[in-house]
């Protein structure tokens, strides 16, 4: 870890904070990862060697804790960790409101942005029994063009091979177009109303997926207006 050289208490929180990919890890832990595998998938462009380490320093400054070892083991944040909430938050949305500008492609990500969706649409909107919606992305780099999100019982399962069974839904769409949507720059209905996502199947299940999609909660936060007494009262 690199020093500044300063005991301001700012120059000693970057100096853990900023460095590359660690406020991401701890967005990740904020939105309920708490194995390797699963930080991987919120941050699949960094290397596990690279993680190993980030991790290993959350774990000597007391922001997370470990325990078990290997592939079992399991990393929580603590207190100090689930105070970094709403910093994490505010940086969030900040970069939402004054700094995202357009997408690039360098920027989309199929498995990041699927990964984000499961993790975040609204189980309640759909009904208990098994539905399936699948995503084609036909832009994706190769062996991230479909994937399959099964809503059953209250719990979302995030697939890259067919499940099996019955479709309900399928959603076509640029890659751009689907991060448009789930980063608020627009709503899943303008976007099916300009032609830019097609919807196919059960109309009455299709009328329920701007609910059910949401957005991300960082954007959604982003889209708010007074952000700082928003967000500090959650802390």
């Amino acid at each position: 870890m690199k020093r500044f050289g300063q005991f301001c208490p700012l120059a000693q929180a970057s100096q853990l904070l900023c460095e590359r990919w660690t406020l991401l890890v701890v967005r990740e832990f904020i939105a309920g990862s708490t194995r390797f595998s699963e930080l991987q998938k919120g941050v699949p462009l960094m290397s596990p060697t690279l993680l190993s380490t980030r991790l290993k320093q959350l774990c000597e400054t007391g922001v997370i804790t470990k325990s078990g070892t290997g592939s079992k083991s399991v990393y929580q944040l603590t207190q100090a960790g689930k105070e970094l909430t709403p910093i994490v938050q505010l940086v969030g949305a900040w970069g939402h409101r004054w700094v995202q500008t357009s997408l690039v492609v360098e920027d989309l990500d199929a498995s990041l942005l699927m990964w984000d969706m499961r993790r975040s649409v609204s189980t309640e909107v759909f009904p208990n029994n098994r539905i399936v919606v699948q995503f084609e992305f036909p832009d994706a780099s190769e062996g991230a063009t479909d994937w399959w999100l099964v809503s059953e019982d209250g719990e979302v399962e995030l697939c890259l091979t067919d499940p099996g069974g019955e479709v309900d839904i399928v959603i076509r769409s640029a890659l751009a177009a689907m991060t448009a949507v789930w980063t608020c720059q627009t709503t899943f209905k303008e976007a099916v109303r300009k032609g830019e996502i097609t919807v196919f199947g059960d109309p009455k299940l299709a009328k329920k997926l701007q609910d059910w999609l949401q957005s991300s909660a960082l954007s959604r936060l982003g889209s708010l207006g007074d952000m700082p007494d928003l967000l500090w009262k959650t802390a």
